[in-house]
């Protein structure tokens, strides 16, 4: 099924509930209004943004359609519009402009359209536009609008705006009448498959991170180069205008910030929505939400130990209606990843399937992800962005995560597939940057992207994968030499207290790529720090060297000086999680007196997590 087949269909369901507007309407955020007199003078400005926060926000309205402007005399909007054309006032720098051109159109354009209205409401918005001068805004009652905000009317003594009055409703319901019955391309539309007029300009999205604030493109057809057989613009992908109406109203409202199908912040450069084919579909809406988009580091207790319980139960081969009974395990789902690309958009990943799978394949990434000790700062399902940013990103911003890997991650987590190698590669060079490999972050996307790379059944372990937890005889030398090297850095830390650089900052990088050339310096290095622990701390001493020589019988061949030139990245990978795996474990001697490996978690470099 196609992105805008599954959106046309969603409208019908979203209109049952009255939660999409009808034809030749639209919402739009607004910032003002001005209230006339019957006789069409301002008496005053109302203030229709939010105020309680650090700054204003404007608030969307119901209004008459909006539609892209072109040409040399756009047309302005029906009852409301931009300061530019309904009160001809343009933004310059902090103070404004007039704009007269853009008034002119307003203005004829609203004293044709009412001519021969009785209605008080349209007639005092009459005389407003034949009195209103551009230069009076600055010694009227309307200079505390914001220039180039939108801007509707209202008669004074009355609560409704002027686009609300029967009279008005009555012109916008004419007004989509005569539109369609004008002589326009009539066509069979790809997405419902009817004869119908053929929408030349498709509508505009609003509400995608980073794209135009007034909308974006997600068919458009400008460049020679997009068309084909001598058809203009809309005309290469036919849709009929109810068509195109119908999924730009479904995505705007999907788009609707806040709301319960848009995950709460960008997956890279990619804004989420997604949505169930169901009546009631609010329970897998928010199973969706809950599993990929939030983060249970907050939640309490009670509610930490249900969401594990939860994806542990899907990911083991339950059915997401065993664990909540309120959601039909066959109803569909979509997801829906967009970017922007100028002024248009850019699908970054678009999944279908059924809600019992989509389920299945969270679990399981949640599973996947799972390395013992826990990272810190954890959680329970920590969110793809979190995932990103603290392994991927420069100074762990979610800003710089490099939004082409995101899509790839976000296409295997959704489709169950493997996670793509570049987002091993990223995390090495972040570890290579600086990044602090003991949080723990690191080491759980590496070890997921490798077992899922040897791994030939989705969710099946296979013998001698990457382990979770730390296992002593897996055979892989990244792994062994990773161990070694932390073990090294306790010598080091135990022989130089409060040490504020160790090993690990200087040699990581190296040590896990070309470990023949940085090994003999560490050992060398190791042996003058065991030499002072067993002056002054003869009991740990013991415990390391004993470490020390069940890791080096491990790796073939055992002298320093004969290991591996160079590993591969996959090698480089199990580096990581072996270093991970020895820091956070405890050496014990004979007697079981467990000694930390590690420094406690609460020591660890800040900024661990997002």
């Amino acid at each position: 099924m196609s992105v805008l087949h599954a959106l046309e269909r969603q409208y019908h369901r979203l209109a049952e509930r009255g939660e999409v507007f009808p034809p030749g309407w639209s919402r739009e955020k607004f910032g003002f209004c001005v209230v006339l007199r019957q006789d069409g003078q301002p008496v005053e400005v109302e203030d229709l943004r939010h105020l309680l926060g650090k700054k204003p926000i404007n608030r969307e309205f119901t209004v008459p359609a909006s539609f892209k402007r072109s040409g040399t005399r756009p047309p302005p909007f029906f009852l409301w519009d931009k300061t530019s054309y309904s009160l001809g006032i343009g933004a310059e720098g902090k103070g404004w402009k007039e704009t007269l051109f853009q008034y002119g159109l307003f203005k004829d354009h609203h004293l044709a359209r009412l001519s021969g209205q009785e209605d008080p409401g349209l007639l005092a918005l009459v005389k407003f536009l034949q009195a209103w001068e551009p230069s009076a805004f600055g010694k009227s009652c309307l200079k505390d609008i914001v220039p180039d905000a939108n801007v509707m009317f209202r008669l004074y003594g009355d609560r409704e705006y002027l686009h609300e009055r029967v009279a008005a409703r009555r012109l916008i319901e004419a007004a989509c009448i005569d539109k369609a019955d004008q002589d326009e391309q009539v066509g069979w539309c790809l997405i419902t498959g009817e004869k119908a007029p053929i929408a030349r300009l498709h509508p505009n999205i609003r509400g995608v991170e980073g794209a135009n604030s007034t909308g974006a493109s997600l068919v458009a057809f400008e460049q020679q180069c997009s068309r084909s057989y001598g058809n203009d613009q809309g005309a290469n992908a036919p849709t009929s205008k109810g068509a195109a109406f119908r999924y730009g109203a479904t995505l705007n409202h999907l788009l609707t910030r806040g709301g319960p199908n848009r995950l709460l912040r960008p997956i890279g450069d990619a804004t989420v929505v997604f949505w169930a084919e169901a009546n009631n579909g609010q329970a897998a809406d928010a199973l969706f939400a809950n599993w990929l988009g939030e983060d249970s580091a907050d939640k309490d207790a009670s509610e930490t130990r249900k969401l594990r319980d939860q994806i542990q139960a899907v990911a083991k081969g339950k059915r997401v209606s065993e664990v909540l009974p309120e959601i039909n395990p066959d109803t569909r789902f979509h997801v829906l990843g967009l970017s922007p690309n100028a002024a248009r958009l850019s699908v970054r990943f678009w999944l279908s399937d059924t809600i019992d799978v989509f389920a299945y394949r969270l679990a399981r990434h949640h599973e996947d992800m799972r390395i013992e000790p826990p990272p810190l700062n954890w959680g329970i399902a920590p969110s793809v962005n979190r995932l990103l940013a603290n392994t991927t990103a420069a100074q762990r911003e979610f800003n710089n995560i490099p939004p082409l890997l995101a899509g790839e991650v976000m296409r295997a987590v959704l489709a169950g597939a493997r996670y793509p190698l570049s987002l091993l590669s990223a995390s090495l060079i972040r570890l290579r940057a600086g990044d602090n490999p003991a949080t723990g972050w690191h080491a759980a996307v590496i070890r997921a992207v490798l077992v899922r790379l040897g791994r030939r059944h989705s969710g099946i372990p296979e013998e001698g994968e990457t382990p979770m937890s730390l296992k002593m005889d897996h055979n892989n030398v990244g792994y062994q030499l990773g161990r070694l090297f932390a073990v090294y850095e306790l010598a080091q830390r135990q022989a130089l207290p409060g040490l504020n650089a160790t090993i690990r900052d200087k040699y990581f990088g190296a040590a896990s790529s070309t470990p023949a050339s940085i090994f003999p310096l560490i050992v060398r290095g190791g042996q003058n720090h065991l030499a002072k622990l067993r002056k002054e701390k003869p009991g740990m001493a013991m415990l390391i060297e004993r470490e020390l020589e069940e890791i080096h019988s491990r790796i073939e061949p055992a002298e320093p000086r004969s290991l591996p030139r160079s590993l591969r990245l996959q090698d480089q990978g199990e580096f990581a999680i072996g270093y991970y795996h020895q820091r956070a474990t405890k050496l014990s001697n004979d007697k079981d007196e467990n000694r930390d490996l590690g420094e406690p978690q609460d020591q660890l470099d800040e900024g661990g997590e997002q």
